[in-house]
C-alpha cells in the first residue's frame, strides 16, 4: 500500500467530503448531552453505577438496531488508537483520561459518535463536512430519538434536560462550526471580533474546543447556553453569526487580493516552499504554513495544488495521524522528521495529480 493509500485509509469521512462554504468551514457539529435517570452523574457515580450506564447503552444500540456503529470499551484501546479518536474529533481528550468504564459508541462511517460516561452519561455528536448544521443535526436527533426509545433520560418538565454542567441544562445541545479564518486572523480582526461574538452567547475556542488555541488559524465557534432556548433558536443562532463571519473573511480575502496580491501571493509561496523542502518541522509550524498554502490555493493564485490536498494534510500531520501511517510510536523529533517526508511527498503527489487532471482538461 503507497503512502496516500495509507494515510486516505485513516481519515474521517467529514473530513474528506464536501459541503457548503468548505473553503471556509471545515465542518459543522451537534452534540447533545443526555443522562440515565435516577444514576448519579459520572464524576459521582460508583463503579458499579457506571459499569451499570455502559451496559444499558450497549444493550440499547444493539437492541434498537444500530449494527452500523460499534461500543469499543477506552480502556481495551492502544494509547494511540484514543489519540487518534481524538484528532478526529470523534472524543474529547477527556474521554481518554481516567478511561476506567468509558466507552465510545462509534458510526462504520464515523459520521456519528456516542461517547459514555465522559462528563455526562452520553455525549451523543454528529458531524458534517462544511456549512451544514441542519444536516448534522437531523443525524444527531435521530440516534438521540432512537436510544430515548430504550433509555430513559433524565428530564426535569421545567428545566428540560439534566445535565452536569449547569450551561448545558435544557435542551442539552452544543452546535459548533469549525472556521478556517486566516484572513481575519492576518489582519488581526479575529482578535477584536471574539468578545462581541462572546457577548452574543457564543464562545470561540481552538482546534479541539475548550481549553486549547486557534492553531494554523482554525476556531471553533459553539453556543454556550441551552436552557430557556429550543435547538432550533440555537442552531438558527449560531448559522447566523456563523454566516456573518464567513462573510466577513471572504470579504477579506477580496479585499487582500485587490490592494496586496503580490505581497499576498509572496507570502504563500513562501509558504509552499518550506513545506516543499523542510526535512523536520513540527506539528504547530506545518500548521501556519499549510493555513497560508490552502488560502493561496482557495484564492486561485497556486494553482499547483487542490484544496483536498491541503485539508488531508491539515489532519495527517497531527501527532497520532503520522504514528498509525507508520506503524509505530514514535518520539517528538522522529514525528517532527516524518512529518517532514510526509508532507513534501504529499505536496509532490497533489501537483502531479492537479497537472494531470489540468492536461486532460486541454485535451
Amino acid at each position: 500500500m503507497g503512502l496516500k493509500e495509507a494515510a486516505n485509509k485513516i481519515l474521517c469521512r467529514w473530513m474528506k467530503g464536501t459541503g457548503p462554504n468548505d473553503n471556509i468551514v471545515v465542518g459543522s457539529r451537534i452534540r447533545l448531552a443526555r443522562n440515565i435517570a435516577k444514576v448519579p452523574f459520572p464524576a459521582t457515580a460508583s463503579e458499579g453505577q457506571l459499569a451499570h450506564v455502559g451496559d444499558l447503552v450497549r444493550m440499547a444500540t444493539v437492541a434498537n438496531g444500530q449494527s452500523n456503529m460499534d461500543y469499543l470499551a477506552i480502556a481495551e484501546m492502544p494509547r494511540l488508537e484514543r489519540e487518534l479518536l481524538v484528532e478526529k474529533h470523534l472524543i474529547s481528550p477527556q474521554q481518554t483520561r481516567d478511561v476506567k468504564h468509558k466507552a465510545v459508541v462509534l458510526g462504520r462511517d464515523e459520521l456519528v459518535s456516542i461517547m459514555v460516561n465522559e462528563e455526562d452519561h452520553l455525549r451523543i455528536q454528529s458531524i458534517c463536512p462544511g456549512f451544514q448544521l441542519e444536516s448534522a443535526w437531523e443525524q444527531c436527533n435521530q440516534v438521540d430519538d432512537t436510544l430515548g426509545d430504550s433509555l430513559e433520560y433524565a428530564f426535569s418538565p421545567e428545566l428540560g434536560y439534566l445535565t452536569a454542567c449547569p450551561t448545558n441544562v435544557g435542551t442539552g445541545l452544543r452546535a459548533s462550526v469549525m472556521l478556517h479564518l486566516p484572513v481575519l486572523t492576518m489582519t488581526q480582526q479575529m482578535q477584536r471580533a471574539i468578545p462581541a461574538i462572546n457577548k452574543l452567547g457564543l464562545a470561540v475556542r481552538g482546534l479541539y474546543g475548550e481549553g486549547t488555541e486557534a492553531v494554523g488559524n482554525v476556531y471553533q465557534i459553539s453556543n454556550q447556553l441551552t436552557l430557556g432556548h429550543s435547538e432550533q433558536e440555537i442552531i438558527q443562532h449560531l448559522a447566523t453569526v456563523a454566516r456573518q463571519i464567513i462573510d466577513q473573511e471572504e470579504s477579506g480575502r477580496k479585499q487582500l487580493l485587490e490592494v496586496g496580491k503580490a505581497q499576498l501571493e509572496d507570502r504563500t509561496y513562501r509558504s509552499l516552499g518550506v513545506l516543499s523542502q523542510a526535512r523536520v518541522i513540527s506539528s504547530q509550524e506545518a500548521m501556519q504554513l499549510l493555513s497560508e498554502v490552502w488560502l493561496g490555493v482557495d484564492l486561485g493564485l497556486i494553482k499547483e495544488l487542490d484544496p483536498k490536498t491541503l485539508k488531508s494534510l491539515v489532519v495527517l500531520i497531527r501527532p497520532a495521524h503520522l504514528q498509525k501511517i507508520i506503524g509505530k510510536e514514535m518520539d517528538t523529533g522522529e514525528r517532527d522528521g516524518f512529518r517532514g517526508d510526509l508532507v513534501r511527498e504529499y505536496i509532490r503527489m497533489g501537483a502531479k495529480e492537479k497537472d494531470s487532471e489540468l492536461k486532460e482538461g486541454e485535451s
